[in-house]
C-alpha cells in the first residue's frame, strides 16, 4: 500500500504558537495558552510589595549555555525530528505563552525560549487564608460569593504572585475590564467585557514574564473577582492561540464507566453523543461545554489539552503529547462507492498526495479499477484532507489498500481520526508500508504484528493465532490482494538471496533445543513457527545502545508486552535520567559498558540478571558486549541470558539463529 502517513503529527510545538498582532502592527509569534489547575503552596508568606524585574543584559555565553543544556535535555525527551522542529520554531523572537497558576515551570519555559503569560487563580490559597480568618468560602453555581473581605484577601494573594521568578512582571490589574455578573446574587464578581493585551505585550517586549491575576476593573474603577478559567478563556479568544493547556491532578478526562483515559475528543464528531452519555455530568459536562464554546470562537486548528503538571513538557515538546486532547476536528464520512465521494475530488487528492501515483508507478484509473473488483469502503473527512480505502470481500480479512493525507490532515491529526473509525468498523485488518517509511513508528504502534521482507513491511491487527496469520498470508497471495513483494512467503531454494527481515539472536546451548541452533529465515513462514509460551513469569530485558527511532520503538514494544519488562537501558550521556515512554515502572538510564554487563550476568549489580539483552548497536561494535554476556553468565544455572543482536555482526554465524528470536 502506498500512502503518506505520520505519527500523531499534531505539532505539539507548532500548535503551541499563535499569530497575533501588537499595537504596532508587527506580527508576534505566541506559544500556547495554558490554563493550569490551582496548586497549594504556590504562595509563600512574604512581603506583599510588588517587585518588577526586567531582563538584565546577562552574558550571551549564559544564554548559549542554557540553550545547549536544554537542547541536550530535549534529545532525551523527544525524537530528533521533534527537537529539530522545536529549535527551528523557537529560534524566532517575541514568543509568549499563557499559563494559570503554576509558577515552578516558569524558569524552565523561559530557558527554552518561551515567555509564558501566567494567569494565577489562587483559589486554594485564597480559601486557606479565609479559613484562617474564620471566613467559610461560599459558592453558588460554582461561582465564589465575593464580599469586600474576600476581595481584600484576593488582592493580597495576587500581589504575592510572581515574586518567585526573577524575570516576572506582575500585572494585577489593567488587562480585564468587567461589569457586575449579578451584584445581588454573587457580590463583587465580574463578567469580563474587554481584554487589553497591551500590558502583556509591553512586558514581553521588555523581556519579562507577565503575571496576571483573576481580578478585573469596572469602567468606574471598582475591582471585581472573576473566574480564572473564564479569564483564561477570554484571553485565549483575544490571542487566538493554537494550543490551550489546562492542568488538573488526574492528567486528563477519563471515561466514567471504563476508567480509560480519553486521549482525543473531536467535538464536531463526538460532542452530541458524549453529552448524552450517562456518566457525562456535573463538572465533566460543564468542562466539555466550556471547551466547545471556547473552540467555536477560535480557528479550527486550535485545540485544548487537559494534562497534569508533570506532563507539561511532554505536551509542549513531543508529538505524542499527554493527557486528553480536545479539538473541533471535522465530521467524517464513509461511502461504499467512488461516485458518492466524487471521482474528480478523489483523483485530485491522490495525484497530489499519494506517493505511488505521484511517482508514476500506478495511475488513478488503474487504482480505481483494482479497488472496484471487491466490496470496499472509502473513509475521509469533510474538507477532504484524508482519504482511506478498505477492501473488504465477504468472509475475508479487510485490507487497507491506501491511506492518503494532505499536510493539513497530518498536522491536525485527521489521519488518526479516520484510523479510529476504521478500527471501529473492522476487528481485523492488514496493511502495508515501505520499511524505510519515515513514519514507520505510526504503523508499529497500531499493529499487533508485522513482517518485513526486501524493504517492505506487512502489518496486521486482530489476528493473534500464528496459524491464522499463515492462512491469511496464503489467501492474500492466492487472490493477489496484496503485492507479493510485501508477503512473508517461503524463501526461494537458493538462500543466497535471503534478506534480513528481523533481528538475529543467540541463546546459550543449555537453554534451547538443538533444532534451534540452525540458521533459519523469517521469510519462510511455513517452516518456522514461534514457540508456545513456556512460562507465565515476566522476563527482564536489558536494552543496550538503542537511540532515536529504534530505541523508541523497542521501549514502546516492551511497554505494551504482557510478559516482558525493561530492567536496564544504557546511555552514557543520559545516565541517571528517567526513561520517557515506559510506564510499567520508573526506569533510569545507566552507563552500561562491557564490565558492567559482566557484573550484571554475575549478579554483582542491583537486582537479578536480565533474561535477555537487546544489542541495538552499530555494525562492528557488538562483539565485546556479546563476549561479556557469555563470559559473565557462563556459571549461571541455565547459561547466559538470551542475546538479540540488531546489527549484522553475527548474521552468518552458525551458532546464531537468523530470523525471529526464539524460533
Amino acid at each position: 500500500m502506498a500512502h503518506r502517513m505520520a505519527t500523531r503529527l499534531e505539532p505539539r510545538i507548532g500548535q503551541a504558537f499563535v499569530r497575533s498582532f501588537s499595537s504596532s502592527g508587527r506580527s508576534t509569534v505566541c506559544p500556547s495558552i495554558g490554563v493550569i489547575a490551582r496548586r497549594k503552596g504556590a504562595i509563600a508568606s512574604t512581603s506583599s510589595s510588588t517587585t518588577i524585574r526586567s531582563f538584565s543584559s546577562v552574558g550571551q555565553n549564559e544564554t548559549i549555555s542554557d540553550r545547549e543544556t536544554i537542547t541536550r535535555l530535549l534529545y532525551s525527551l523527544a525524537s530528533r525530528k521533534e527537537v529539530e522542529r522545536y529549535l527551528r520554531i523557537f529560534s524566532a523572537a517575541n514568543k509568549f505563552a499563557v499559563l494559570k497558576n503554576w509558577l515552578s515551570v516558569l524558569s524552565f519555559l523561559h530557558r527554552v525560549g518561551l515567555y509564558p503569560i501566567v494567569l494565577h487563580g489562587a483559589g486554594p490559597q485564597l480559601n486557606e487564608i479565609l479559613e484562617k480568618e474564620g471566613v467559610e468560602p461560599d459558592y453558588i453555581d460554582g461561582i465564589r460569593i465575593t464580599d469586600a473581605r474576600t476581595l481584600r484577601v484576593a488582592r493580597q494573594v495576587g500581589r504575592k504572585v510572581g515574586i518567585f521568578c526573577s524575570r516576572a512582571r506582575p500585572i494585577p490589574l489593567g488587562t480585564f475590564t468587567a461589569s457586575y455578573l449579578d451584584k445581588e446574587k454573587y457580590g463583587l464578581v465580574g463578567k469580563i467585557e474587554k481584554v487589553d493585551k497591551e500590558p502583556i505585550e509591553s512586558a514581553i517586549r521588555a523581556g519579562c514574564l507577565p503575571i496576571l491575576t483573576s481580578l478585573a476593573e469596572t469602567e468606574d474603577g471598582q475591582i471585581l473577582n472573576v473566574n480564572a478559567d473564564v479569564a483564561a478563556s477570554e484571553l485565549s479568544k483575544v490571542l487566538e492561540p493554537l494550543k490551550i493547556v489546562y492542568l488538573n491532578e488526574k492528567g486528563g478526562l477519563f471515561h466514567g464507566k471504563t476508567g480509560e483515559l480519553l486521549e482525543t475528543i473531536n467535538l464536531d464528531e463526538e460532542y452530541d453523543d458524549l453529552m448524552k452519555q450517562e456518566w457525562v455530568k456535573y463538572g465533566t459536562k460543564l468542562k466539555l461545554r466550556e471547551m466547545k464554546e471556547l473552540l467555536d470562537h477560535l480557528p479550527r486548528s486550535s485545540s485544548v489539552a487537559i494534562i497534569s503538571v508533570d506532563q507539561l513538557q511532554k505536551e509542549l515538546f513531543t508529538d505524542s503529547g499527554a493527557g486528553t486532547l480536545i479539538r473541533r476536528g471535522y465530521k467524517l464520512y464513509k461511502h461504499d462507492n467512488i461516485e458518492s465521494v466524487g471521482a474528480e475530488r478523489l483523483r485530485d487528492l491522490l495525484k497530489n498526495n499519494d506517493e505511488e501515483i505521484k511517482g508514476g508507478r500506478k495511475s488513478v484509473a488503474q487504482f480505481f479499477s483494482e479497488i472496484s473488483k471487491n466490496p470496499y469502503t472509502i473513509y475521509g473527512d469533510e474538507p477532504f484532507d484524508v482519504v482511506a480505502f478498505v477492501s473488504r470481500p465477504e468472509g475475508e480479512v479487510p485490507v487497507l489498500t491506501k491511506l492518503v493525507a494532505t499536510r493539513n490532515g497530518v498536522l491536525n491529526s485527521v489521519n488518526d481520526n479516520v484510523w479510529n473509525q476504521i478500527r471501529k468498523d473492522h476487528k481485523r485488518l492488514v496493511w502495508t508500508a515501505q520499511a524505510d517509511d519515515e513514519n514507520r513508528a505510526w504503523h508499529y504502534e497500531r499493529a499487533d504484528g508485522s513482517f518485513t521482507r526486501n524493504g517492505r513491511s506487512l502489518f496486521y491487527y486482530g489476528i493473534h493465532d500464528v496459524s491464522e496469520v499463515e492462512n491469511v498470508v496464503k489467501s492474500l497471495e492466492e487472490k493477489a490482494r496484496v503485492e507479493r513483494a510485501y508477503l512473508p512467503l517461503r524463501a526461494p531454494p537458493s538462500r543466497a538471496t535471503g534478506t534480513r527481515a528481523y533481528s538475529t539472536s543467540a541463546r546459550s546451548i543449555a537453554s534451547v533445543g538443538l533444532h534451534q541452533q540452525r540458521r533459519g529465515y523469517a521469510t519462510a513462514i511455513e517452516r518456522v513457527r514461534p514457540l508456545s509460551a513456556t512460562t507465565s513469569e515476566p522476563k527482564r530485558v536489558a536494552l543496550i545502545g538503542a537511540r532515536g527511532y529504534t530505541g523508541q520503538a523497542l521501549v514502546s514494544i516492551l511497554n505494551k508486552h504482557p510478559k516482558l519488562t525493561l530492567s536496564h537501558v544504557s546511555s552514557r550521556e543520559l545516565a541517571g535520567k528517567e526513561l520517557p515512554g515506559y510506564e510499567k515502572e520508573a526506569v533510569r538510564y545507566s552507563n552500561i559498558g562491557v564490565e558492567e554487563i559482566k557484573k550484571l550476568e554475575q549478579g554483582r549489580l542491583d537486582g537479578p540478571p536480565p533474561d535477555a539483552y537487546i544489542m541495538a548497536l552499530p555494525n562492528g561494535v557488538c562483539k565485546p558486549f556479546v563476549e561479556a554476556v557469555q563470559e559473565g553468565g557462563k556459571n549461571r544455572p541455565n547459561g547466559h541470558a538470551t542475546i538479540v543482536d540488531l546489527s549484522a555482526d553475527y548474521r552468518f554465524e552458525d551458532e546464531w539463529t537468523y530470523g525471529l528470536p526464539g524460533q
